[in-house]
């Protein structure tokens, strides 16, 4: 059976092909090259003005388009790009045959980590030149990246006490071993085994220390800013949580932000930095169930944004017997601050503001409850009776629940906008983790790189598929002038031939 022979590997080329005749022209690489040579990197902070002392560094322009084709080929580590520099033919191309070592490699990543997000806005400001960021519409929500640091490292105040507890234990079990021991070298033993447990006790009393001077409620040792989160449902990690916000138009992240918080707090700043990237608050924002908080409702109105986000359910606790006598059903009348009951009873402040656990709020109630033949299905409170809280923020929350019902749609948008970029990154790259140790800071260029990436073939997919709409209508004729000049083409050859003598 014959098969397809190779070169022999000691055999000399008379022509030797040069590196620009060994990459495609339509190959991405080229793209990379094109981009990072047309931004300014010493404004957008990227060290350039090194000493002339000790050996030259390499330019900021060398590394960055490194890790740009290293997160477009799904490689981050710094030690697999050294790799890559020496054996991989498109970046001795790109890189006109540098081979930077490892730690020139990872430096550059965890010390420009405010240069790389500008990088990435550079991107957005390329997908706006183009008209593929509408600011109409866009959705954010959060994805949780796992961070350098196991759960094993972090540390609350319950989990110390826990080993502390069973070291104390531990140490009284030796004590009381020592006593009743007559043997030189089981005492010996039980001496080291005490010493190592007091040892161990001295660490966690440290990490107490450390814990109730940082004022958080947990700690983790190897990534101190990474916190354990609830991953999905009841899973957890020790993670980071990664805010983004994406325009609807072509699913295309104009803004991330890399936090250690979960999302209720978040979406009055997402929103905040979305309006000054845009440069305008005439959009619409979609948020999940998450982000249903009073204080960033009050946030979005200043602002000046409508926002959709969603209602979530009613705790099992809050529900009245009969769900007809839920809150909602009651009517509330702003002018004389009282709200209608379904049994036609007005229920009435005291006037006093009370303090909740992050807002303030008045109480309703009514006398008629005693006697209204409806209380069992209204209320279990046996003493008194039906009691309403209205929140400081409630008109904000009750404008939100106006808008959800009057745009459902809108709001089944939400998850094919914000999740795309989740789906590409986590799913099909495997970007579920940090790669960087230490500080938010750090983690955030980590994150910088895969949204620059993903921009940036998102721009350039979208941009060739354009391309080939604005030809579809003219196929069809590309196919007649085709045949046309192949037959031209074939007349020509056939007299050609007759010319010629045999």
């Amino acid at each position: 059976m014959k098969f397809i022979i190779g070169k022999d590997r000691k055999q000399t080329c008379l022509f030797p092909i040069s590196l620009e005749d060994s990459i495609d022209e339509e190959n991405s690489i080229r793209s990379i090259d094109q981009f990072v040579d047309s931004l300014d990197l010493a404004e957008l902070g990227f060290r350039s003005d090194f000493t002339e002392n000790g050996p030259p560094a390499y330019h900021p322009s060398v590394l960055l388009k490194l890790y740009i084709y290293g997160y477009m080929n799904r490689v981050r580590s710094s030690r697999l790009l050294e790799k890559e520099c020496k054996r991989n033919i498109e970046l001795m191309w790109l890189l006109e045959s540098l081979a930077p070592d490892h730690n020139t490699i990872s430096n550059f990543r965890k010390d420009n980590a405010k240069a790389i997000k500008k990088v990435f806005f550079a991107t957005v400001q390329i997908a706006r030149n183009f008209g593929l960021i509408g600011a109409t519409l866009i959705a954010g929500d959060s994805t949780k990246f796992r961070a350098q640091n196991s759960k094993k490292n972090n540390f609350n105040q319950k989990k110390i006490q826990r080993h502390l507890d069973y070291i104390d234990n531990k140490l009284l079990q030796y004590d009381n071993a020592l006593e009743q021991s007559d043997s030189n070298s089981e005492k010996e033993e039980i001496k080291n085994n005490i010493d190592k447990h007091q040892g161990r006790r001295k660490h966690y009393k440290q990490l107490e220390k450390k814990l109730k001077e940082s004022g958080e409620p947990q700690i983790s040792t190897s990534d101190p800013d990474s916190k354990h989160l609830i991953v999905r449902n009841n899973i957890t990690e020790v993670a980071y949580c990664v805010q983004t916000t994406v325009d609807a138009d072509n699913k295309i992240p104009f803004d991330y932000l890399v936090t250690n918080k979960n999302d209720s707090k978040a979406m009055g700043q997402m929103l905040r930095r979305a309006k000054t990237i845009l440069g305008s608050n005439s959009f619409t924002a979609l948020y999940d169930k998450g982000y249903h908080t009073g204080s960033e409702f009050r946030t979005a109105n200043q602002l000046g944004i409508k926002t959709l986000v969603a209602i979530p359910g009613i705790g099992r606790a809050s529900q009245a017997p009969d769900p007809s006598y839920n809150s909602e059903y009651f009517e509330y009348n702003k002018e004389s601050d009282t709200y209608l009951c379904p049994q036609g009873n007005i229920l009435k402040s005291n006037g006093s503001t009370y303090k909740g656990r992050n807002y303030r709020f008045k109480q309703y109630k009514t006398n008629k409850c005693k006697t209204c033949p409806a209380r069992d299905l209204c209320t279990t409170s046996k003493v008194n009776g039906k009691v309403l809280q209205r929140s400081e923020f409630q008109k904000y929350i009750e404008e939100n629940a106006r808008q959800v019902l009057k745009n459902p749609k809108a709001y089944k948008k939400r998850q094919a906008i914000v999740e795309h970029p989740y789906g590409t990154i986590k799913r099909q790259w495997g970007f579920n983790y940090i790669t960087t140790k230490k500080t938010k800071q750090r983690a955030s260029a980590d994150v910088g790189l895969m949204f620059i990436v993903y921009n940036l073939k998102r721009i350039w997919n979208i941009l060739n598929l354009k391309k080939l709409l604005f030809l579809k209508p003219y196929q069809d004729l590309i196919k007649i002038i085709y045949q046309l000049l192949s037959t031209i083409a074939l007349l020509l050859r056939r007299n050609t031939k007759k010319q010629i003598p045999i």
